[in-house]
């Protein structure tokens, strides 16, 4: 089930693209703070350069967008939830909700000015989910 809708998050006011995945919530969790994974399920990030290959507060490095490598620093990284700044500017923050049963559920916040990136998002979920439920490969 992918829904999007506003939330209020700890950065204030965020436009939220989320699905439901059958997968325990450590398993979607891994995939989103494992920077080698990024571009299996990122249509955008081509490559990742970072100073941890698991996340955590602090991480930095640089993701290879179409065209242009830029910066990234991750500001918060706790409770199955991570945000960061790119080209410090605050970008999406990941989360995780463990819905039991072996489901999850992943959200991507978007800032309220990056609200055209939610089509992004919603592929992200989608490959996401191929990865974790089928263990096909990410469609670009």
């Amino acid at each position: 089930m992918t829904r999007v809708r506003t939330v209020r998050t700890p950065e204030g006011s965020r436009l939220e693209v989320s699905n439901v995945l059958s997968v325990p919530a450590t398993d979607a969790w891994e995939a989103i703070v494992d920077t080698t994974l990024w571009p299996e399920w990122s249509p955008v990030v081509l490559g990742v350069e970072a100073t941890d290959r698991r996340i955590r507060t602090g991480t930095t490095g640089r993701v290879r967008l179409p065209g242009v490598w830029v910066p990234f620093r991750i500001t918060s990284c706790a409770d199955r939830r991570w945000t960061w700044r790119v080209t410090e500017i605050p970008a999406a923050g990941h989360r995780v909700d463990d819905l039991g049963d072996d489901r999850c559920r992943i959200a991507f916040e978007l800032p309220l000015h990056q609200a055209g990136y939610a089509p992004i998002s919603l592929r992200s979920l989608e490959n996401l989910e191929a990865i974790l439920e089928d263990g096909k490969p990410a469609v670009r």
